[in-house]
């Protein structure tokens, strides 16, 4: 009997850049898409229940919205009141604030008019009363009886009642004088009115602000011009850092092997954290030289054996990388608008967060009447199966952000590839920026959603144990500590290696317009393969960008150093040069991450180029000619 072997062999992954467009992850567009739905359910839910509108224009402690006519509330009196013509809320005692809680302890009431004066005595608030038809006092009592009734101390506002002023935005009743929050700023009030070291550094930077904004555009300028000019300086900088790595070795080797004592003149690496009778537990007991001293000594000098034949070996490998940095330069000089991109996705960004924002504020006036039997007031809260909406609108922050961010990484990618696999750059598109863009519209929303809810699905997790590591702040269980503190790093790490598998998936579906895992497992095994390649681009050129935004920073000092030098309306001027600092970094940091995502695409785009052609007629390379003579 003769048996048939059937071997089903995978088919070889033919790239073919640009050429055929499908729609990628269809399933995920749609769950993303009933993700926004329940979000946007959210705020409905919110403004349908009266939360907003409770929000903007304020509630009392009876559950009614002050401005409006209010239903009824059972079980509650004074509740379903006529408010149309009162649209102020007054606390009774607004200074009585609730740290732990968040909130004002006081009972609430709607008014038509905020005190424009102190009122010092119940005859005062009589008069306020009856001159301006605003009662301060509960609903109950009549105005003109406030002196007489005795339900004054309790139901009328505390004396003296401060001048208030009517928010902009909220309709709170809100005192002048900030002195009011002694109880919550009393400490901070106290710091920041004597004449003591924070009140000589916030009038320093009161008094510069014209030149601390002028150096963070100045910041801002410098980080656009080094994106383009990196490529004539990488060189220098990345045989710098190979230099200074062997030369730190072998000056290493040279100082253990000149500096130390005779008798352990090989463990003078070691010397500075040995025990200080090293010299007398060497000649009692050699073995503990040997085992102690010596094994990792010899363990460190062949390290640095290998250390110094992998700078020999990689010396191309440092070359592709230079190569790298010189032809991204020409990237952002053909496309120069890439530089946009954090402008763009800041924009993008901060427009969320403001939502998100603005609805968790209606989230907490929304839900069910309830009244506290401590105080007698009603507060609104989430109940049942409702309570649960707080947590999927957190979700969605952390989801929706990262949504924009891969949208940013897939839209880089998209003009990137378009510009590496065109042969005559003069043929690019005239928007080839826009046209990745509408690429990632109309085909890849979905591989951008998969992908984002990867890195969601491990970032969570992390926030949940960094919260409960910091809860267990100051409890005796230290081991509990120590081992959720390596789960955090662990989720870290994996956070970072998958935000760099997904930057890479990304490429490669703009590349090749495959499915997120189909391009996530192409794009591992194209880095898989070039490993050494992978790792010289991520060290070396790291610490290139990081010297980089090292220079932003140092500019950016020395120059705020001779234009504040200049101020002598102030003493203290370090800290308008540490916000200008700070502010240059996390600028330098935005446009060089762009500049790592285009090298790291180059590289992507270079490996598929070199495995699949060899430079015959119909297979010719689609690379430049510096990484062509970094590839031979």
């Amino acid at each position: 009997m003769q048996h048939c072997v059937f071997v089903f062999q995978r088919p070889k992954r033919e790239w073919k850049p640009l050429e055929d467009r499908s729609c990628t992850d269809l399933p995920w567009l749609l769950l993303f898409t009933l993700f926004l739905v329940g979000m946007c359910g959210i705020c409905g839910f919110t403004i349908a229940t009266g939360g907003a509108a409770r929000l903007v224009f304020g509630y009392d402690s009876y559950g009614n919205t002050c401005g409006q006519r209010n239903e009824p509330i059972e079980g509650v009196r004074l509740s379903g009141l006529d408010h149309t013509d009162r649209k102020f809320v007054f606390f009774l005692d607004p200074c009585n604030i609730d740290i732990i809680q968040r909130k004002i302890k006081s009972m609430a009431l709607c008014v038509s008019q905020c005190p424009t004066e102190e009122l010092a005595t119940y005859y005062d608030l009589k008069r306020f009363a009856m001159m301006n038809g605003s009662e301060l006092c509960s609903y109950e009592l009549p105005g003109h009886k406030y002196p007489s009734l005795p339900e004054r101390f309790e139901k009328c506002p505390k004396l003296p009642v401060p001048e208030s002023k009517a928010l902009p935005v909220f309709s709170r009743c809100t005192p002048v004088d900030i002195s009011c929050y002694a109880k919550f700023a009393e400490a901070v009030v106290t710091f920041v009115s004597d004449n003591s070291m924070l009140n000589r550094l916030i009038a320093g930077v009161a008094a510069s602000k014209e030149i601390i904004v002028g150096l963070c555009l100045m910041a801002l300028v410098l980080s656009m011009i080094l994106m383009v000019i990196i490529r004539y300086i990488s060189a220098v900088l990345v045989w710098i850092l190979t230099a200074l790595v062997v030369l730190g070795s072998l000056g290493k080797s040279a100082f253990s092997a000149l500096f130390s004592p005779p008798k352990l003149r090989m463990t003078s690496f070691l010397s500075s954290f040995a025990h200080p009778n090293l010299e007398l537990k060497y000649e009692r007991d050699p073995g503990w030289c040997f085992c102690c001293v010596m094994l990792p000594i010899s363990t460190f000098l062949l390290l640095q054996g290998i250390l110094l034949l992998l700078m020999l070996f990689m010396r191309k490998r440092v070359a592709l990388t230079i190569a790298l940095f010189h032809v991204a330069g020409k990237v952002f000089i053909h496309l120069p608008l890439l530089a946009l991109q954090p402008f763009c996705t800041f924009l993008a960004l901060s427009l969320f967060w403001v939502y998100w924002i603005m609805v968790l504020l209606f989230l907490g006036t929304t839900g069910n009447p309830e009244k506290n039997e401590d105080t007698g007031l009603v507060e609104f809260r989430l109940t049942g199966a409702l309570q649960y909406m707080t947590w999927y609108h957190a979700v969605g922050l952390i989801w929706i952000s990262e949504f924009i961010l891969a949208c940013q990484q897939m839209t880089v990618a998209g003009a990137v590839v378009t510009y590496y696999f065109t042969r005559d750059k003069t043929k690019l598109p005239v928007t080839p920026i826009l046209s990745s863009v509408l690429r990632l519209v109309r085909y890849h929303l979905g591989t951008v959603a998969k992908g984002s809810f990867i890195i969601t699905l491990v970032k969570i997790p992390r926030l949940i144990l960094m919260y409960i590591h910091n809860q267990l702040k100051g409890k005796e269980n230290a081991c509990a500590r120590c081992m959720l503190k390596a789960c955090i790093c662990c989720l870290w790490c994996l956070e970072k290696c998958l935000n760099y598998l997904n930057q890479n998936a990304y490429a490669a579906t703009a590349i090749n317009s495959t499915s997120f895992c189909t391009s996530a497992r192409d794009a591992f095994v194209i880095l898989v393969e070039n490993a050494l390649r992978v790792a010289t681009i991520n060290t070396v050129g790291d610490f290139v960008l990081f010297l980089g935004k090292i220079l932003i920073v140092s500019c950016t000092a020395f120059t705020g150093v001779l234009a504040l030098n200049y101020q002598r309306d102030y003493t203290e001027w370090v800290l308008p040069l540490i916000i200008v600092c700070l502010f240059a970094f996390l600028v330098a940091h935005c446009f060089l991450s762009i500049f790592e995502i285009v090298v790291d695409v180059l590289f992507l785009c270079f490996a598929i180029d070199t495995k699949y052609n060899n430079g015959t007629p119909g297979r010719e390379f689609y690379m430049d000619k510096a990484l062509m003579v970094s590839h031979c």
